[in-house]
């Protein structure tokens, strides 16, 4: 099979690609931003905030891990662009429902719609961009979608500020930027590649088949864990940190919330450097390496006498976010490690799997180490990032390099008779 590639990293796929996981980012942390607001006005008092709004999130997160594996089945079978229309379709259904939610319980249905909308942006857009551009600057490509989609938490941010605190109007103007996206993606070419293997009589997205093969499998698992940091940093530390800034220094002033903006400010520049980072190395590995190596050195700023003020707090959760700026990266090596014939399964599932993992670091986090061991929040947290950085450096150590990975292939295992 060949396929004619587009030698820009701007066209049209990238751009409307990163502005799908503008949206999806927007929408995922707007909920973090907007939480307490909302919940009061559903009916959450402060003695039930943390079981209400658990709720809530668990029904979004479950409704991403749903929609990852049903977006990538379909990515599969029946193209990445019917994925990118019907994804943005549901969520922005879902954005304006989550607007006018009046209980606890409406607020959970609508997240969870929202949820299984969101879960297809960001692996249908990656394995688009993957398949469309030459694989010297897919790297490049992917990262830019990612670093222009992630300053969508920045911009969630500011919207809750500049609406006066109008939580409900944030949502709605998520979903009129969910319809906005729709129309640009009219212009939008299939990939070449999934045009190609859509003619051939083999087998396309068949979930199972990530688990009926050993070799599959471990790359599949692998593909996973790698990426264990990001939530980990974004889910645990910044997320906490105005819990963690009161154990460390005694601050009763941070703002969840803006720890976030900051954080993502950098993830976003993060994710865009490191697909430059790959390109200098030639490396997706040598490249993910590096951003380790500096994951590990933040969490030790984190930790440490040097974090002693508000300001210094936003600068850990700033330096955390930067040194987590690989996801589009995880991601890609994501796709490139499967046929095309199973690649937007995985692209899609992968990430949201790693988002998944969440709710079981947090686990750990909170009912083993806080819980049962009796434990403190800083003991936990440094135990917990022990535990998180171990495993997904042994995760990475058996990755394989993709780098200079041709995707023209299929996973030749699943023909039909």
């Amino acid at each position: 099979m060949t396929q004619s590639k587009s030698a820009s990293i701007f066209n049209i796929a990238v751009i409307v690609a990163a502005l799908g996981y503008f949206v999806d980012i927007y929408d995922l942390l707007l909920f973090t931003i907007v939480k307490k607001d909302s919940m009061m006005a559903v009916g959450a008092t402060m003695q039930t905030m943390l079981a209400d709004s658990t709720k809530v999130i668990n029904w979004q997160m479950l409704g991403l891990l749903i929609g990852g594996i049903a977006w990538g089945i379909m990515g599969d079978k029946k193209g990445r662009l019917s994925v990118l229309f019907g994804s943005i379709i549901l969520y922005s259904i879902a954005n304006f429902f989550t607007g006018f939610a009046e209980t606890v319980n409406q607020y959970a249905s609508a997240r969870f719609a929202a949820g299984l909308g969101l879960a297809g942006e960001l692996g249908a857009g990656i394995t688009l961009v993957s398949e469309l551009l030459p694989k010297t600057k897919r790297g490049i490509g992917t990262s830019l979608v990612a670093g222009i989609g992630l300053s969508g938490a920045v911009v969630a941010y500011f919207t809750f500020q500049f609406t006066q605190h109008d939580w409900r109007l944030c949502y709605k103007i998520g979903g009129c930027l969910g319809i906005v996206l729709l129309v640009l993606r009219i212009s939008v070419a299939e990939s070449g590649l999934f045009k190609q293997v859509k003619l051939q009589n083999v087998s396309r997205g068949n979930f199972l088949s990530f688990f009926t093969n050993a070799k599959r499998f471990r790359k599949y698992i692998l593909a996973i864990l790698i990426g264990l940091p990001t939530w980990y940093v974004i889910g645990v530390l910044v997320n906490q940190s105005d819990k963690f800034g009161n154990k460390l220094f005694g601050s009763t002033t941070i703002d969840s919330g803006r720890s976030i903006m900051f954080a993502y400010s950098a993830i976003a520049l993060g994710d865009i450097a490191v697909g430059f980072v790959c390109q200098y190395f030639k490396s997706r590995k040598k490249g993910l390496l590096l951003y380790y190596l500096l994951c590990i050195a933040s969490l030790c700023l984190f930790f440490s006498g040097y974090n002693n003020s508000d300001a210094r707090m936003y600068t850990c959760c700033a330096l955390l976010g930067f040194s987590t700026g690989f996801w589009a990266i995880f991601i890609t090596m994501g796709a490139e490690q499967f046929g095309t014939n199973l690649r937007a399964t995985a692209a899609t599932t992968i990430p949201n799997m790693v988002r998944g993992a969440l709710p079981l670091i947090n686990l750990m986090f909170l009912n083993l180490f806080q819980q049962n061991l009796g434990w403190g929040l800083i003991r936990s947290g440094i135990i917990t990032g022990v535990v998180i950085m171990t495993i997904t450096l042994i995760a990475f150590y058996f990755t394989e390099e993709t780098y200079h990975k041709d995707l023209d292939y299929l996973e030749t295992e699943e023909v039909l008779p």
